[in-house]
């Protein structure tokens, strides 16, 4: 694969933790775990990491990204928000998904991306639609990215978005940070090495995760959403 420096300099754009994007600011369940003490250092927080990435978004969000980033219209961009829906057991989950997907639409709608844009208006008549997987691949095609880097972005922003949760929580340290995001990028990188098939269909299995995410109400989890 060519250097393409506009690219590499958009994925770090889109990548930072900086960047005004959802994805940052939910903590899929880290805070229950942490509240019962079921998260209390970096190797608890790595194994999260990865149950995540495999269990999680290798098989169900890099599906629904792929499938979006290669629709060839809204209509079926938001035939497959409505299988990201379908597809997440958990309410929590959804509610979490969409708001964050629908943060980062709105950015690119101020930026006058015009595939987000259109999307929008279809996310707005529509409670069920915005999931974060989607929408990241309705953003990486108005901001010039290739599937490939658009599947990085989406890999990158969970582990971010895990690890900058922790920091916040007191649970690591940044150097720790650091260490954790280095394992999660070795892990990243054998994912991707692997294509789904044409046909895949989402699929996640993280138990541990939806029922801490189910335990919001009780345990304010959700303290990084708003």
């Amino acid at each position: 694969m060519l250097f393409d420096r506009l690219q590499t300099l958009a994925l770090l754009q889109l990548g930072d933790s900086a960047y005004p994007a959802g994805g940052f600011a939910f903590s899929w369940g880290l805070e229950g775990l942490a509240a019962d003490g079921m998260l209390a250092n970096r190797s608890e927080l790595d194994r999260i990491i990865a149950d995540q990435l495999e269990r999680r978004w290798a098989s169900m969000d890099r599906v629904l990204l792929r499938q979006a980033f290669r629709a060839e219209d809204c209509v079926v961009i938001a035939r497959v928000d409505r299988l990201a829906e379908a597809a997440t057991p958990s309410a929590e989950m959804r509610e979490g998904s969409r708001r964050a997907g629908r943060a980062l639409l709105g950015v690119w709608f101020k930026l006058d991306g015009p595939l987000s844009v259109a999307y929008r208006g279809l996310v707005a008549s529509d409670t069920r639609l915005g999931h974060l997987a989607v929408v990241q691949a309705v953003v990486g095609r108005d901001a010039g990215l290739s599937l490939e880097a658009a599947e990085l972005v989406s890999g990158w922003t969970l582990v971010t978005g895990l690890v900058s949760a922790a920091v916040r929580l007191g649970i690591i340290g940044h150097i720790e940070a650091q260490r954790s995001q280095d394992a999660a990028r070795m892990l990243l990188a054998r994912l991707l090495e692997e294509t789904p098939p044409t046909d895949a269909l989402p699929a996640s299995f993280t138990p541990f995760i939806d029922i801490a995410v189910s335990r919001g109400p009780l345990r304010h989890v959700r303290m990084f959403t708003t």
